[in-house]
């Protein structure tokens, strides 16, 4: 050190630094600064407040692939607007890949331990502020998880959605391929068509390119508020995409001068914008788990109910894939998701006044949004796709929790049928993949909700192939698990109670007659109750698949789905009492 500078130890502290200055300011501290300076960080960097960035960069997916470029522009961000970042990783479990096997168990509880993970660096290293860089479905929630839980100044980016890839000419994605290995197993197309599906549908880097869970949950962030408008909808390799890096590393530096935090953006009538867009966008039925689980991290109570009365008023207005025709990048050509919100803002069906991360309120951002001409992706609410939006909660004997279904897609509210009952994904793909699903079946999966996967895997195998097979629209397929974003036709997940604890889903049997009415809102198990009491008498729970690790852990502390499947330990609770009992 120079002899005419003067030590460190009694420079005044930045007013940034809320937290940082108890782990790097004074004497005490000199241990803790000469680990960070083999690092690299020299004084002036530790006088700075520092900033975590948190990246789900993971090498098994196109989804996040490019968040280690993201990183290092949203990195100069923080540096220019005076800030020190330090960069750290977390885990992320891609749902294409590891999608009808094993592995696709671990995806929802991927999002806990990504949520956990955020939490624990941040609240280990004192960081100031913080932004996420996400990318497949569950890291997107799981950020904002995390900011409910550590509540500093913080906000999200999405890394962007892939480009639609081309199958036979026309524009694909990875539901193109799940629905033409269906297609290959019914000897509709050849080995080779399939091969050409695999290769083209997928082109770079980027998340799922409909309006499926990851997307779905982008538009969310930017409904919600932690996302700043107009950056989370920019594809992944499109170069504007390192330019809003490098605005957000800008803007969380002004969040934390001004000590603006989450809790002062997520509120109840934020949430219920969220749940607006998904309606009006045909978004995943995913967000019905993401938002409640959202809501309870930031202390707001926030039910199934809640997100259905806000689903039911909300109508469907955006044309997007897989209900409809058009991608995300479509949707950014459009004019972006600001369109949506400029739509619900003229029939009051938004909270105008909330406010978003880059400081400006809904209804500014909506009265911005600057739309194509001649675009078709955002109908004029005036002329809605359908008045009643893209998803509806379901309740009724067969579950009187709350079941949900996507109604983006297609015209049919209503059916009857036998049931045909499997107690595994696995065992329902074989009977798929061997055609001996018959036009008019009930095809019920369980023992796949959180508790009993453990982990509420999606179907989009199997939906994917009964959609490719041809049987879409003649069958009705329920669960306790949960869907793909990309699942479309009359197929209801989320059925809750799930089969592990006893609900009535698991006292099905084959050939029992299964109706549901979407217009009423009912899914009704036709069966007389002395019948299904002399069944519960009889039912035992089965065996766990897992008695060690995470996956028993988190069967162990999870929720039901109808709560949003948080890891509140409600699921031991349960057990405890259930023990006391006995």
């Amino acid at each position: 050190m120079a002899a005419d500078r003067p030590l460190p130890y009694s420079r005044p502290t930045d007013p940034g630094k809320r937290h940082s200055h108890a782990l790097t300011d004074g004497p005490d501290r000199a241990a803790a600064r000469a680990m960070l300076k083999a690092v690299g960080f020299t004084d002036d960097d530790l006088a700075q407040p520092i900033i975590g960035v948190a990246t789900t960069w993971i090498e098994t997916m196109p989804c996040n692939i490019n968040q280690r470029r993201l990183a290092e522009f949203v990195k100069q961000g923080i540096r220019a607007a005076g800030g020190t970042p330090m960069e750290f990783g977390t885990v992320s479990v891609s749902d294409g890949v590891s999608m009808g096997t094993e592995g696709m168990k671990a995806s929802l509880v991927s999002r806990e331990v990504i949520a956990d993970s955020i939490e624990l660096v941040a609240r280990g290293h004192l960081f100031d502020g913080i932004v996420c860089l996400v990318g497949c479905d569950k890291t997107i929630p799981a950020a904002a998880m995390a900011l409910g839980r550590l509540d500093i100044p913080g906000l999200i980016l999405y890394n962007g959605t892939i480009m639609p890839g081309t199958y036979k000419g026309k524009p694909a994605d990875v539901v193109s391929v799940f629905e033409a290995i269906g297609a290959y197993r019914a000897g509709k197309i050849t080995l080779e068509d399939l091969y050409e599906a695999e290769n083209g549908a997928c082109p770079g880097a980027g998340a799922c390119g409909g309006q499926f869970t990851a997307n779905t949950m982008a538009t969310v962030m930017e409904f919600i508020g932690l996302s700043p408008a107009g950056l989370n909808g920019i594809p992944a390799e499109d170069p504007k995409k390192d330019e809003a890096a490098r605005a957000c590393g800008e803007l969380v530096m002004t969040l934390v001068h001004h000590d603006i935090r989450p809790s002062h953006i997520v509120t109840r009538n934020s949430l219920e914008n969220a749940v607006a867009s998904v309606s009006a966008s045909g978004g995943s039925t995913n967000a019905a788990l993401h938002l409640p689980a959202i809501a309870s991290e930031f202390g707001i109570k926030f039910t199934l109910d809640d997100y259905a009365a806000t689903i039911d008023r909300s109508p469907l207005i955006a044309d997007m894939r897989p209900g409809g025709r058009y991608a995300a990048a479509d949707m950014y050509n459009a004019g972006g998701v600001a369109l949506i919100m400029r739509e619900l803002m003229k029939k009051g069906l938004l909270h105008g006044d909330e406010k978003t991360v880059d400081g400006r309120t809904i209804a500014k951002i909506a009265a911005d949004a600057v739309e194509t001409p001649g675009q078709k992706v955002v109908h004029p609410i005036e002329t809605p796709i359908k008045q009643t939006g893209g998803q509806a909660i379901l309740k009724g004997t067969l579950s009187p929790d709350g079941s949900i279904v996507k109604t983006a897609g297609h015209e049919r509210l209503t059916h009857r049928g036998p049931a045909r009952v499997f107690n595994s994904e696995k065992a329902c793909f074989a009977a798929v993949r061997d055609r001996q699903i018959k036009p008019g079946d009930v095809v019920v999966i369980r023992y796949e909700g959180p508790i009993g996967g453990p982990g509420m895997q999606e179907m989009l195998s199997v939906t994917g192939a009964i959609q490719g097979e041809g049987i879409g629209e003649e069958i009705l397929l329920l669960t306790d698990g949960r869907f793909s974003g990309g699942t479309h036709g009359l197929m209801i997940g989320h059925v809750a109670p799930e089969a592990a604890v006893g609900g009535p889903i698991a006292l099905v049997e084959e050939g029992d007659i299964i109706s549901v009415d979407v217009t009423a809102r009912e899914l009704n198990l036709e069966v007389a109750p002395s019948v299904l009491a002399e069944r519960r008498s009889r039912w035992t729970p089965p065996a766990p698949n897992y008695t060690r690790g995470v996956m028993a852990k988190y069967a162990a502390l999870v929720s039901s789905a109808s709560e949003g499947a948080i890891t509140n330990g409600a699921a031991l609770a349960r057990a405890l009492e259930a023990r006391k009992e006995g």
